[in-house]
């Protein structure tokens, strides 16, 4: 977004050497010479990105024969391969890349709206409600210096941690950090799976902990989380980071896809078009591949299998 989510977990890694592999031959201009035989999707490296790839990829197989070939790339990394036309779509995108969005969207005119994906991201500073429970101010950024004490590690030092997200993701945590004067370090969790198994063991022993946090999550389902309150965001009010003053905008995200394809990608790229479902059908998926270890083609089938009603209107009448 002017937010988040260039992000890693333990089942995606960052594709950054695999998109620059990518060749013409393996990407959208065999899609769109062939019509709807082959799509090629990117991928981000979080699992909700992971949940969507597995349910597409499934049901154009099984119900439109179409291939779909899933190449693990980042946000930044995406757009240049939606521009070129090495990856045909992207099924979640978090309008972290402005910058590149402006440039392929508006200016180029390469990549083209495939529509909301129906998913609500909202990214946030977040402590667990045990902790909210028995300090209810603490809900307030203004607040939080009372008791940065409560949230010392060996890894902070004699500030507060505060837990933040992989390095790759979109973040300004630093420079609220900073501008508001908070007692705090920023430590960065390495991955998305590192991050949620340290929250886990934190919460597991009722420890109090600060941390960047987003919906949708798969793991929202099993702890439960309150908001700090951030200054209300505002376009640019993150930017740039060393002046940054308020919270993180709350997205309807979005899927894009390469021009050439949109126009020509025939039942593949309206299926993609038609593609929408809710934040709980997307964590019922990824809790079914983060939390419980299921591989992502056998979440997908397990979801399809009961969900007929809402995925039979995605596939185009023609396909």
């Amino acid at each position: 977004m002017n937010s988040k989510r260039i992000r890693n977990t333990a089942i995606a890694g960052v594709g950054v050497l695999g998109a620059l592999a990518l060749t013409a031959g393996c990407g959208a201009a065999d899609t769109q010479s062939s019509g709807t035989d082959k799509v090629v999707l990117a991928e981000p490296s979080w699992v909700g990105a992971s949940a969507n790839a597995a349910v597409v990829s499934k049901l154009m197989a099984d119900e439109m024969d179409v291939k779909v070939d899933v190449q693990q790339m980042d946000e930044p990394v995406a757009f240049d391969a939606l521009d070129s036309g090495k990856a045909d779509a992207i099924l979640e995108d978090w309008h972290g890349v402005p910058k590149k969005q402006k440039k392929y969207v508006e200016d180029k005119k390469t990549v083209v709206s495939g529509g909301d994906l129906g998913v609500v991201g909202h990214i946030g500073w977040f402590v667990p409600k045990y902790y909210a429970d028995k300090h209810p101010d603490v809900t307030d950024y203004k607040n939080l210096n009372k008791y940065y004490k409560d949230f010392r590690t060996s890894e902070s030092g004699d500030l507060g941690h505060f837990m933040g997200a992989a390095p790759s993701y979109s973040q300004h945590d630093k420079g609220l950090i900073k501008n508001f004067g908070l007692k705090f370090k920023h430590v960065p969790s390495g991955t998305e799976a590192a991050q949620l198994k340290e929250m886990q063991r934190l919460y597991k022993a009722k420890k109090p902990f600060l941390a960047y946090w987003w919906e949708p999550q798969w793991m929202n389902n099993d702890i439960e989380m309150v908001e700090v309150k951030l200054p209300k965001y505002t376009p640019g009010c993150e930017i740039p980071e060393e002046k940054a003053k308020c919270g993180y905008e709350t997205n309807q995200l979005e899927k894009f896809l390469n021009k050439d394809f949109s126009e020509n990608g025939g039942a593949a790229a309206e299926f993609l078009k038609n593609f929408k479902w809710s934040t709980e059908d997307q964590n019922e998926v990824a809790q079914m591949i983060a939390g419980d270890g299921m591989k992502p083609e056998k979440a997908a089938e397990k979801w399809i299998k009961e969900n007929k009603s809402t995925w039979e209107k995605w596939i185009p009448e023609d396909a």
